[in-house]
C-alpha cells in the first residue's frame, strides 16, 4: 500500500455526532438527553419538540450520518486506504458507549475520532471530548481494556469543507431572478452560542472577543466570498449571522439572528439574500427549521427573495478531505514531517487540543487531549 494511504498506527476510524429522534416516541426522550442537567421542564420540551413534528418526528441527521459513512467508506475502498468505520452519538442511539464497546470488541485499539463539526468551541468540541471520557470510563469500570483515541483536527477550512460550500453559495446565486442577482447579499449563518463561549474557544492564546469560534467562521466566509467574486465578477457583500439560539434570554449569546438581519437587510434596499449555513456539516433539523422554515417565513413576509445554499453533507470532496485528515495525521504519528492541507489566513488548526481550549464552565475529564486522563 502507497504510504500517503496508510493509516497506521490507526485501526479505526468513529464517526461521532449529535444524534436525533427516529420517530415521534424518541422526541421528548432524546430532549431530554440533550437537556439533561439542565432543569428544563417537559412543558418546554414538547415546545421544542414541535420543531421534530413537522418532519414526522425524525431528525435528518441520522440519514445524513448514514450517506456520510457510505461516502466515507466508498471512498476509503476507491483510494485503498483499509480503514473500517463506525459511529456513535452524543445523544441517540447509536450512543457513543455502546459503539466504543463495539470496537473494543472488534479488537480495535488505536481510533481516529472525526465529530461532525469544523469548528472550535465547547459544544463542537470538548463536550465531544467529555462525552469521549465519560464513554471511556464506563469500558473501564466494564473492566475492558481502553484503546487510545485521537481527534482528527478542525477542519473549516480543509478545501474539502470550503469548496462544497463555494458551489451552493454560487448554484443559489444563480437560482435568484436575474434582476436581483448582482445585488444579492450573502448571510453566512452558524449556531449561535453564548458569547462567553466564543470568547473562551479555540486555545488559550486565542481566546478574546469571539475567541477561535468566530475568527474561524470569518475565515471560512472570506474565503467563499472571495472565490464567489472570482468566479462571478460580482464583489457581493456579506456578514457572519447567527440561528438557533437556546438560551436563557438574560444571558449574552452572539449576534445578529437571522431574522433580525433579514429585517434589516430588507429595510437597507438589499434586493435578495443568499443564506449559507458554513456552520453546519449537514442539512439537519436546525438548517431545515430554523432556516428553510423560519427565515425563510420572515423573507416571505418582507417579500425579500432569499435562497439557502447546501451543506457539505456527504460531498465526496468532503470524503476525500476526512481521507487526506486521516492519512496526514497518521503519518505524523509515524514521526514524518507533514504539510497540512489549508486554506485562508488562519492555516491548519492543533492537532492535539491543548490545555485550556474551549474550557467548559464545570471542569470534567476530556479525552483525545493533552490533558486527557486516557493516555
Amino acid at each position: 500500500m502507497p504510504d500517503a494511504l496508510d493509516a497506521t498506527p490507526y485501526d479505526a476510524l468513529l464517526l461521532l455526532s449529535f444524534g436525533g429522534p427516529e420517530g415521534p416516541d424518541d422526541v421528548v426522550p432524546f430532549l431530554e438527553n440533550v437537556t439533561r442537567g439542565r432543569g428544563i421542564p417537559n412543558e418546554r420540551l414538547k415546545e421544542v419538540g414541535q420543531h421534530y413534528f413537522l418532519f414526522g418526528g425524525v431528525s435528518p441527521i441520522n440519514a445524513q450520518n448514514r450517506a456520510l459513512l457510505d461516502a466515507l467508506r466508498k471512498d476509503f475502498a476507491e483510494h485503498g486506504l483499509d480503514l473500517p468505520v463506525y459511529w456513535g452519538n452524543r445523544n441517540w442511539a447509536p450512543y457513543l458507549t455502546d459503539t466504543l464497546r463495539e470496537m473494543v470488541a472488534d479488537g480495535r485499539r488505536r481510533i481516529l475520532v472525526l465529530t461532525t463539526s469544523a469548528y472550535a468551541s465547547y459544544s463542537g468540541c470538548r463536550q465531544y471530548r467529555e462525552n469521549l471520557a465519560d464513554a471511556l470510563a464506563a469500558l473501564q469500570a466494564e473492566g475492558l481494556e481502553l484503546p487510545r483515541i485521537d481527534k482528527l483536527r478542525h477542519y473549516f477550512n480543509h478545501p474539502g469543507f470550503v469548496e462544497p460550500m463555494t458551489d451552493g453559495v454560487l448554484r443559489s446565486l444563480e437560482d435568484l431572478p436575474e434582476e436581483v442577482r448582482a445585488g444579492a447579499h450573502i448571510a453566512f449563518t452558524t449556531h449561535s452560542i453564548p458569547t462567553a463561549a466564543a470568547d473562551t474557544s479555540g486555545p488559550v492564546e486565542a481566546h478574546g472577543e469571539g475567541g477561535a469560534y468566530v475568527e474561524q467562521h470569518l475565515d471560512v466566509a472570506q474565503l467563499i466570498a472571495d472565490a464567489v467574486r472570482e468566479r462571478t465578477g460580482v464583489d457581493h457583500p456579506w456578514r457572519l449571522v447567527y440561528q438557533s439560539r437556546s438560551g436563557a434570554p438574560h444571558i449574552p449569546w452572539l449576534e445578529p439572528d437571522i431574522c433580525d438581519h433579514l429585517e434589516e437587510q430588507h429595510a437597507a434596499g438589499v434586493p435578495a439574500v443568499v443564506m449559507a449555513p458554513i456552520g453546519f456539516v449537514s442539512d439537519h433539523m436546525e438548517v431545515l427549521y430554523d432556516l428553510d422554515t423560519e427565515a425563510t417565513a420572515t423573507a416571505g413576509e418582507l417579500g425579500l427573495p432569499v435562497r439557502r445554499s447546501a451543506t457539505v453533507g456527504a460531498d465526496p470532496r468532503f470524503a476525500a478531505a476526512v481521507r487526506e485528515l486521516i492519512t496526514e495525521r497518521a503519518a505524523v504519528e509515524r514521526g514524518r514531517q507533514v504539510t497540512p492541507c489549508a486554506l485562508g489566513a488562519l492555516g491548519a488548526s492543533h492537532d492535539i487540543c491543548p490545555v485550556g481550549c474551549c474550557p467548559s464552565r464545570t471542569p470534567r475529564p476530556a479525552a483525545a487531549g493533552a490533558d486527557s486522563p486516557y493516555a
